[in-house]
Order: C-alpha cells, then structure tokens, then sequence
C-alpha cells in the first residue's frame, strides 16, 4: 500500500519526462536536504588498509629442507598471459596455490587477480565482464567444494551463451592427498558436477598438455555459439618443479571466424522479407560486437520493417521509429513473415501462455505466417538442461552466426528491391514511425501515475536515474527483474547501453555481473549503473567489498520492494484458485521484520551508501550524490523503497 501521496500537477510531471525521455538536456531542481539527508555523515572513500601486523605473521617463513628456481605453474601462467586475458578472478584456496603463486610473483600479478568472498560472484563478474569486453575472463576455485559454489553461476553463462575460463583446482592421484580436507575436495572427475553445462572442459596430465587444452579452451569458449569451459588442474603439475622446460611450447592460438548462414538460403529469406507486407524481425542475443546493431539497423532500414528486440543483447536503438517492442503483440499479429535471430526461445515470443488453473496457450500469429530463423542456436545444445525452450516450427531454418550473417542478407535485400517495393517500403515505416511515436507518449504519460507516492514507483525511479546520467556516458549493466521503465524512457543508443540478463534466471546474478561490465567500462570512462533488486543482493552481498577494494566505479539503485516479489504475486494467484484469501502470502515471501537498510550494509563493505529513501522528493538529490562518487571513481549504493512492481 502506498502511504502518503502528495500534490502535483499532472502537467509537472509529464514536464520532467518530457526532460528525461525526449530533450536530454533538462535538469532537475534540487530541492533542500531531507532531515535524514542533512544528518548523513561525509562519505570519504575506503583508506587503502595496512597488511596484518601480527607478530607470527611478521616472522621469516620457515625453511622449506629444498627450493626450487621454477614450477609448473609458472608456464601455467605464460600460457595464460598468451591468451588476452586480462583479469582472473578467484577466492583463494590451497588447490591452486601454485598458479595464485606464480601469477603474482614469475607474471607480476598478470592476469590481474580479483579478489572474490565468493566463487559465485567470481563466475559473474566474468559473465558481465566479457559481454562489455568481447573476451573472457578467467576465474578459478577450490576443487569440487570451490566448484559446488559456482555451480549457479556457470549455469547463468552457460544458459546465456556467454564465454567464461574456469578453471579448478584439484589433486588427482590418491597417494599424493593429505590426510582431512584434501580428500573431501578432490574428485576423479571434478567436472562431471558442470559438465551438463560447460561447452568443454579437459583435466591436463603433463604441462604440455595443459598448454595446448588451454588455448584450446580459449578458441573453443570464443567461437559461436559460445559458451563456459572448464580446466581441471592438478596441484602437483602446478607446484612441482619443471623437468625440461626447453620441451615445452605454447602453441599458436587462431581465433575462429564466425560462420555465415548458406547463401542459397540467405537468397531465399531475403525474397520472403522482400515480398512480404508486414515483416517482422525479432532478436535476442544477436548482437555480439559494437558492430551487431548497426548491421540491424542497415537491414530493418533497408526494408522499413518492425523490430522487436528480446534484449538479450544491445541489438537495437530504442527510440529508433522502427523499434516496435512496446507493440509485440500487434506487429506479430500482422506479420506474414518474422525473421527470428539468434532467438533463445522463439516459441515464447510467438505464443501467449497461461498457467492459470489449467496451462494453456495459443499462437500470437496468424495462420500461413512464414516463419525464418537465423543464428547458432541450432548448431549446438545439450540433453539435460532444457534452457532451449519449447519447439517451435518453422519455414526455413538457417544455420549461422546471426550478426555475421546479417551483411549478406542486406545486400540480397538491397538487390531484390525495385522502386516500386522500395515505395511500399517507405509507406510501411511512416506508419510503424507513428506508432512508435505514440507508444512512448503513452510510456510518458503511465510514468506519471503515482508519481508522488510513497513507496516510490519503478517508473519515477527510473526517471530520476535517467535525469542524472543522461548527460554522462552510461551504461545499464544489470536490471535485477527487467524492469521496462528503462527501454520505454531512457535512449538506449550505444552498444554498451546494454548487456542483456543472466540467462538462466539464478538469482545471485546481478550484483556481480553488474560489477564486472563495470570494470570493462571502467577504461572507457563511462558511468555503470544497475537497478539491483534486493532479494538478488541478498544472495551475493560481498560483491560490494570486490567492488570497492579493486575501486570499481558502479552505481547500485536498490530496487527495494522488501519481498521476492514474483513469487509473493505467485503465491496470491494460488490462493486465489483456492478461495483462500491472500492474507498469508506474505509468509515465507517478504524480506521485512526486520527491514533491512542496504545502505548501512554498503558502508560496512567499504561502499558509499544512501537510504533508504522513502521520500521521492529526495530521490534525485541523493541520486546526483552518488554519481558524484562515482565519476571520481568510486562504488556507491542508493536503497530506494519502492512499489512492489
């Protein structure tokens, strides 16, 4: 329920969205302090903290009865260093104290070690980190204990068809393990436990052997449809010393070009979109590179045609007057041809579902619609896991990689169009234009609904957001539970606006992820934000300690709804099916009694912290604050109360 609303006219409020979605340049007024504002101590950055001065800790280590001038793992880490990765993130553990040793000492911290209370942070900093980057990152864990806990994340990547290098530590021959914790964390086969859901993994026998799995690994995680890989490492093959180190050799890596759909069947699509009335193309994790949106946007321009973008990627401007994605249903509806690229699941974007008392559902087009899929998806997948989706049929199924493709069916659609169909073309996008048009002055004129209550409403959330990065060079790298205020306000117009959701919908996600887009944009200058749900921080809340000990620039908006609010809107539907009443929905679903005060949390992390702001009259004051942090190349944390959706 809200608690208060306040007066304001309608009029001011479709004034501060017109500043926010259409002009760019408006500013807010910042009113005075709250009383909690005024009271908040003066954030100062964390003090880089002294190393323990404990007296046991200060002492010679003792002497080993032999030394050694070289080991295993420091041709790991040359071998490494070969392979552009920049970073290894990774919660230290015994395993792989060979490699962690060699890494800082033979390579001088190169890949560059992030430090991670959490295996599972680790995995989603690199899943966040490559889809900004365009490159893997590596993490590494402590055998299968280590592995266990990044489980959820590795399925995320793999679910996302991201590329992330695991690699995990592990003691293989049973008469070199020490007595207690070395047996419970070793395994014969660690990777059996992610295999369902890695693309590949090998576990090396000899340094020869890992060099090339290595590099191997690398091109095999790099090249459509790609994916996570995993590297099983002995602690012997790390620690022990080498034998004969003019043997060895890191082979050549030879990245893969992605793979073309047939031309025979680009032809064939390009005279169907050609002739058709009302085509639609529909897109999910198209976009691979900076150069996926503009290859769209060369096709959808060439033949004035509607765009829905699933967003699994930046694929597509959102106030392009092409981009339908407010109006799916109705351009579906009309379509008799959709061109469907790199689709995670297409039956779900071509059907309506229920699963009120009985499941049903029924197909969002119209009968004799030609249906054409483009992309890598069929090219690769896996029993177990059913992160395909439900089969959908189509007319003409070509196997490519879709943005590498995109070139070739432009220019047969180019030489298929006469003056004629070119005219038709131009009729067809003024009205697809208008419609678009009219759908963001709707967006505009929703967002003012309960404009100032309290809590506060998603959509004044985002637009106080918006007003104060819009000048800046931004980037939105997590959306905890997609929340569309964002594509129906904000201009999404850069490929790094972007970088898509988890992929597998774990929970534990954004925060993480969020944090390594931010340290790929960390070089570009650019202003990270995320719009993280609480039940999601929840789950990984050592991020914000990564975050601010490796001076990651980052803006958490905690969109503080104080419950897993799906499943509580779940758990009302099942009572409701029931005549039961909905009084105790809230039992098992909410995060409340106490409530609980990220912000304070944040500070504890080292993190600057606002909140929780219940007032959205002091939203955008504390919002430009924390930007400020920001941009001198700080993590902050604002915690906003807001309406459940």
């Amino acid at each position: 329920m809200r608690k208060k609303f306040l007066n304001q006219s309608i009029v001011s409020r479709r004034d501060f969205l017109k500043g926010v979605t259409l002009t760019g340049a408006a500013a807010l007024t910042t009113p005075a302090l709250s009383a909690r504002a005024q009271q908040s101590p003066t954030w100062e950055p964390a003090k880089v903290v002294p190393q323990p001065n404990l007296a046991a800790e200060t002492q010679p280590p003792p002497k080993d009865p032999a030394t050694q001038s070289s080991s295993g793992g420091d041709f790991m880490a040359e071998v490494l260093n070969t392979l552009d990765i920049d970073y290894l993130a990774m919660n230290c553990a015994s395993s792989f104290r060979g490699l962690h040793e060699a890494i800082i000492n033979h390579t001088r911290n190169k890949p560059e070690i992030l430090t991670c209370p959490h295996e599972e942070i680790a995995v989603s900093m690199a899943q966040g980190y490559a889809k900004i980057e365009g490159k893997p990152m590596a993490m590494i864990c402590h055998g299968v204990v280590g592995l266990q806990h990044a489980t959820m994340a590795i399925y995320n990547s793999w679910c996302d068809r991201v590329p992330v290098y695991i690699m995990i530590g592990n003691i293989v021959e049973a008469d070199k393990r020490a007595p207690g914790a070395e047996w419970v964390h070793s395994a014969i086969d660690p990777a059996a436990l992610v295999r369902d859901f890695v693309k590949w993994d090998d576990q090396p026998a000899s340094l020869q052997h890992f060099a090339e799995s290595a590099v191997r690994a690398y091109k095999v995680a790099m090249t459509p449809p790609m994916a996570p890989v995993l590297l099983s490492l002995d602690a012997e093959l790390q620690e022990n010393p080498i034998a004969d180190r003019d043997r060895l050799r890191i082979p050549k890596l030879a990245k893969v070009v992605p793979p073309v759909g047939d031309s025979g069947a680009i032809a064939e699509a390009a005279k169907l979109l050609v002739a058709a009335q009302n085509p639609v193309v529909i897109c999910d994790r198209m976009s691979r590179t900076p150069a996926g949106m503009a290859r769209l946007m060369e096709l959808a321009e060439t033949l004035q045609c509607a765009v829905v973008d699933q967003a699994g990627r930046m694929n597509f401007p959102s106030r392009h007057p092409l981009n339908q994605g407010a109006r799916r249903g109705a351009v579906v509806g009309q379509a008799d041809v959709v061109l469907a690229i790199e689709m995670n699941d297409l039956w779900g974007s071509l059907n309506s579902f229920s699963d009120r008392i009985v499941r049903s559902s029924r197909p969002n087009f119209k009968p004799g619609t030609k249906i054409i899929t483009l992309g890598s998806r069929d090219l690769y997948m896996k029993a177990n896991y059913q992160d395909f989706g439900r089969f959908n049929e189509v007319d003409l199924a070509i196997a490519g990689d879709g943005e590498a493709s995109l070139p070739a069916l432009t220019e047969q659609v180019k030489r298929l169009t006469d003056a004629n169909r070119k005219s038709a073309f131009e009729a067809r996008g003024k009205k697809l234009a208008e419609a678009h048009h009219a759908a963001r002055e709707q967006a505009k004129a929703d967002a003012t609904i309960g404009w100032d209550a309290s809590p506060i409403t998603t959509a004044r959330m985002c637009a106080e957001l918006y007003a104060q990065i819009k000048a800046e060079d931004w980037s939105l790298v997590g959306n905890g539970i997609r929340i569309t205020w964002p594509n129906r306000l904000w201009n999404f117009d850069k490929s790094y606006r972007w970088n898509g959701g988890s992929g597998g919908a774990g929970i534990g996600y954004t925060a993480p992820a969020s944090t390594g887009a931010a340290l790929a944009n960390k070089k570009h200058g650019r202003i990270s934000v995320a719009i993280q749900g609480d039940g999601d921080l929840m789950f990984v809340p050592g991020t914000l300690w990564t975050a601010a000990h490796h001076r990651i620039p980052i803006l958490y908006v905690v969109h503080n709804n104080r419950a897993y609010h799906q499943e509580y809107m779940y758990l009302q539907a099942m009572a409701n099916r029931h005549s039961r009443g909905i009084t105790n929905a809230h039992i098992g679903t909410t995060l409340t009694d106490p409530n609980i005060d990220y912000a304070t949390v944040a500070k504890g992390f080292g993190v600057y912290g606002e909140g929780p702001i219940t007032d959205p009259k002091d939203l955008g004051p504390a919002l430009k604050r924390a930007v400020a942090v920001v941009k001198r190349g700080e993590p902050a944390l604002v915690d906003v109360v807001t309406d459940p959706r």
